[in-house]
């Protein structure tokens, strides 16, 4: 399950049920919530229960504590890959900190089934003497087996929910070749391997701050990209640079120029840091709404410091084309073959789904997985 915050605003839904705005035993008595879908939604509210949820006032705010177990049902005939809620603060959503989301990827949801959607988040308010928070939690998008897509899409659901399951699709397919061609030890094998890449990865990295400002600006100097060729991508990038003072890198730019013969509306570019001892770590990505004709160049850039929390200096920087959207809504993602091949394995994070497998693997054994690969194409 993914979370991420937005200050978005929300058009106006038809509450589906009003019976679960009522405080229930185990909340703080100033809390209340309930679920808010359209009436034409793909999926309905079965149940909700908000036991542990609280509001607590804090100097000038409330501090409001999520958790919020969900059922709900596919009314679609569609089976759903991915869907995505927002959960916000009433008349409040536009306030710093006052709205969140929940994304569960790598669903298979068949028509009528219901399916669970677990919420744990801390949102605030403006503290208000005499009026309660009341969180909603709505639906900003589902994504179905056919990559079509229902939702508001407020959140930019819909570019997310595509690229995980197109990148969930890749994933079982090198799997099952895996498992194909080598047998169950290959499959083993693999799975393994990237539960190791995963562990190595969580013993460093590296600190993203949307905004952030530099510590010691008087040492600022200008530090190039190299950059990781991916040879079919439909997008390269040209040149780019970034302000770097010892162990902080910040306001990432990258020229980029659109070598398809498609129209590109959406490029997300990844950023790689390089410590003294040559540690590599993937600092972020940048994802910018670029606007490109085929052949046509833009520089794209972000206001975001990246900080090795450990203090060691910055050495070198890397990027990395990582997604493109076309202006016909399709995508391009790297091909494990071009990630495997550009060295990148060990730095980019495995998608939502290989954790999956990789976790079935650990908590159940080969055999599940062998069986999910069997299940799911």
């Amino acid at each position: 399950m993914c979370t991420r915050s937005s200050s978005l605003f929300t058009v106006a839904l038809v509450v589906a049920s009003a019976a679960f705005a009522q405080p229930q035993q185990g909340t703080s008595a100033n809390f209340n919530g309930s679920v808010v879908f359209d009436a034409n939604s793909p999926v309905a509210q079965t149940s909700v229960n908000w036991t542990g949820s609280t509001a607590q006032p804090r100097g000038g705010a409330l501090v409001i504590d999520v958790h919020a177990a969900l059922v709900l049902k596919n009314l679609d005939q569609r089976r759903i890959r991915g869907i995505t809620l927002s959960v916000g603060v009433g008349a409040h959503e536009s306030s710093p900190g006052s709205r969140g989301s929940v994304s569960l990827p790598t669903l298979d949801v068949a028509p009528g089934d219901t399916f669970p959607v677990r919420i744990d988040l801390n949102l605030l308010r403006p503290l208000q003497q005499g009026t309660g928070p009341l969180v909603e939690v709505k639906l900003d998008g589902v994504l179905f087996d056919d990559l079509s897509f229902i939702g508001s899409d407020l959140l930019q659901s819909r570019r997310a929910l595509t690229i995980w399951e197109l990148e969930a699709r890749r994933d079982r397919q090198h799997f099952r070749a895996m498992l194909e061609k080598g047998g169950a030890d290959a499959l083993r094998g693999e799975l393994m391997a990237s539960a190791q890449r995963a562990q190595e990865r969580q013993q460093g990295g590296v600190q993203m701050v949307r905004g952030g400002r530099v510590t010691n600006i008087d040492t600022e100097r200008r530090l190039q990209f190299a950059f990781v060729q991916m040879p079919d991508a439909p997008v390269e990038a040209l040149a780019g640079a970034a302000s770097v003072s010892n162990n902080e890198a910040r306001k990432p730019w990258f020229e980029i120029r659109n070598k398809s013969g498609k129209p590109v509306n959406f490029v997300e570019m990844g950023w790689i840091v390089r410590d003294a001892n040559g540690r590599q770590f993937l600092a972020g990505t940048v994802p910018s709404d670029s606007k490109l004709q085929p052949g046509q160049k833009q520089q794209v850039t972000q206001d975001t410091l990246v900080r090795f929390p450990n203090g060691a200096a910055i050495g070198a920087m890397s990027g990395f084309v990582n997604h493109v959207e076309f202006g016909d809504g399709k995508f391009w993602i790297p091909s494990r073959e071009a990630i495997a091949q550009s060295g990148l394995r060990s730095v980019m994070s495995a998608s939502p789904e290989e954790q999956r497998l990789v976790r079935m693997y650990q908590r159940r054994g080969l055999n599940a997985v062998v069986e999910e690969l069997k299940r799911l194409q």
